[in-house]
């Protein structure tokens, strides 16, 4: 029943200000609406995240959402020229390319935080041959 559903994103922030400008300026989203004191962004696919205030912002030490991309090392290039800062985790396993994302199981990885210190993700399926 459930898989049948469009699934959306909460994206916890404790200053919904500076995590607009993040997500706005940084990462270059657009907002779809404001309501119920956040903010909605629409993504690919007929996907959606809610931005919204919260004082437990930033609390988890697991992704919060992920962007499947074509391309993870152009997108890494294309966001460290806006500024953003990707995350290291030396003790992942897996072959890192020169981006510095991580290629194992199946995927390429890399991991950001954004304003309010959640765990953000650009994932890109590949081959596992």
């Amino acid at each position: 029943m459930l898989q049948a559903c469009p699934m959306y994103a909460y994206i916890p922030a404790k200053d919904i200000a500076r995590a607009r400008r993040f997500y706005e300026d940084v990462l270059g989203l657009r907002p779809k609406e404001e309501t119920n004191g956040g903010v909605v962004y629409e993504f690919g696919g007929g996907t959606a995240a809610f931005l919204y205030p919260t004082p437990n912002a930033g609390t988890s030490q697991a992704s919060q959402a992920f962007w499947s991309v074509p391309d993870v090392d152009a997108q890494m290039q294309a966001l460290k020229s806006r500024g953003l800062r990707f995350e290291t985790y030396e003790d992942m396993p897996g072959e890192r390319s020169p981006q510095g994302a991580v290629t194992a199981g199946g995927a390429k990885a890399a991991w950001f935080k954004d304003s309010e210190g959640n765990i953000m993700a650009l994932i890109e399926t590949v081959s596992k041959g």
